[in-house]
């Protein structure tokens, strides 16, 4: 059996169909909180009302479950400091109790229009927009002024947008990143900020961060070394997170942690954001890491850390050298892994052949196949074989042929798997 690599986004999209429309509902009202200052209580203006129609059914729970798993947010801003800012930011939206009780008066225009009303309007402009690149700038933007209806706009259409927010459109996203950048998202630690780490992170305005996603940009989707313009990784996922898993925005930090970059043109590049100097290799990389790891630690000692797009040469060792001391995955690795072990196991059941009497091709060598393999393995172990029983099954291949013994410059990963029966085998492809 071939097992080949899907990006994480389509699993998202399939998650996300799965989700019943009710359910999708009474999320996205979750996006809406209502506002409140320190000294004031929500009312049932504020909280958008009671549910209607055929909302009765399945939300009739609504403000109660509101109120108990997404509270009014308490805020001490007020005037245009609300409107300004994305998180807070309704655009049209804020009821007439929360204009006064805000300083929102006189600061935007006198008819409120229903979230559905903003919701159509801002699908007709997307619409309008003529290419994948157009459709995402228009999308940042929102982003970047009103995260309400940016997420309830993704949530409301996500099997079209979804590829926009990430791949493949993300990609295109990335690689112009330096040239469409207009307002920073997350966090940038660098070269030119180490010893700084530690003070840096107090930096981020939120005590309580549940999910990192942090990219050195070392190998953004297919396209390589794309250094700091990988930055559009972390925030592209986030976006889903927060979308399909229901994540609070408020909550979440996409870094890039910027070790350099070994790509010429971007070195060249007048309007490129990062350091323009090759990556730190060896030692010094690491320290980097781990000054990083211990900043976040020491902030945010129970935040999710998810490692994305690091180079083949880093993932796996990356992984291992945190994962007994911080909460922490890899997606390409143990995500894509997951997903392949799940649909082989079905797969297995279907033709009453166990996973342990399959033999395994996989074309890509890099962190995607080789967290495959791991995994499948792993899946072998847990029916009886022993673990060189099981690598046996195995049949890597890479741009240049089949893994064995034979071969050079295999990192750990790749020499593990390699096969010990056979010579070179080049001309396979």
């Amino acid at each position: 059996m071939l097992a080949r690599h899907f990006r994480s986004h389509k699993r998202t999209l399939q998650a996300a169909a799965a989700v019943p429309r009710a359910s999708s509902a009474l999320h996205a009202r979750f996006l809406s909180a209502p506002i409140s200052t320190e000294d004031h209580e929500e009312d049932e203006e504020a909280m958008g009302g009671e549910p209607t129609g055929s909302e009765h059914d399945t939300l009739d729970t609504y403000l109660t479950t509101l109120k108990k798993y997404n509270p009014p947010i308490k805020t001490g801003l007020k005037g245009l400091n609300i409107v300004h800012d994305p998180l807070y930011n309704k655009g049209t939206g804020f009821p007439h109790v929360e204009r006064d009780r805000l300083g929102l008066r006189g600061l935007v225009p006198p008819r409120r229009l229903t979230v559905e009303a903003q919701l159509t309007k801002l699908y007709d402009t997307f619409s309008e927009e003529k290419d994948p690149l157009s459709k995402s700038r228009f999308l940042t933007d929102l982003h970047d002024r009103n995260e309400t209806l940016f997420f309830r706009l993704l949530i409301k259409h996500m099997k079209e947008m979804a590829p926009i927010v990430y791949t493949p459109t993300v990609g295109l996203v990335c690689q112009k990143f330096g040239h469409l950048f207009r307002r920073p998202r997350g966090m940038f630690f660098s070269t030119r900020d180490r010893s700084q780490f530690g003070a840096m992170v107090h930096n981020w305005p939120s005590d309580d961060v549940e999910v990192i996603v942090v990219t050195d940009g070392s190998r953004i989707l297919g396209l390589g070394d794309l250094g700091v313009n990988g930055m559009g990784i972390p925030i592209g996922k986030l976006a889903l997170y927060t979308a399909a898993g229901g994540i609070d925005p408020r909550k979440v930090l996409p870094v890039m942690l910027d070790t350099g970059t070994n790509n010429k043109k971007l070195l060249e590049d007048p309007y490129y954001l990062g350091v323009q100097q090759p990556r730190l290799t060896g030692e010094a990389f690491w320290s980097m890491v781990d000054e990083f790891m211990r900043a976040v630690r020491h902030r945010w000692p129970k935040v999710l850390v998810q490692f994305e797009d690091f180079s083949s040469e880093h993932a796996a060792d990356v992984l291992n050298a945190y994962r007994l001391k911080q909460l922490c995955f890899n997606d390409d690795i143990q995500g894509t892994g997951a997903t392949v072990l799940a649909g082989a196991l079905s797969a297995c059941e279907r033709v009453k052949i166990p996973l342990k009497d399959q033999r395994i091709v996989i074309l890509g060598a890099g962190s995607a196949g080789l967290g495959v393999a791991t995994t499948l393995l792993q899946g072998m172990l847990r029916e009886g074989m022993t673990t060189e029983e099981a690598r046996e099954r195995f049949y890597i291949l890479d741009q240049h042929g089949l893994l064995g013994e034979s071969r050079e410059s295999l990192n750990s990963g790749q020499q593990f798997f390699s096969r010990k029966d056979t010579g070179p085998i080049s001309s396979l492809v």
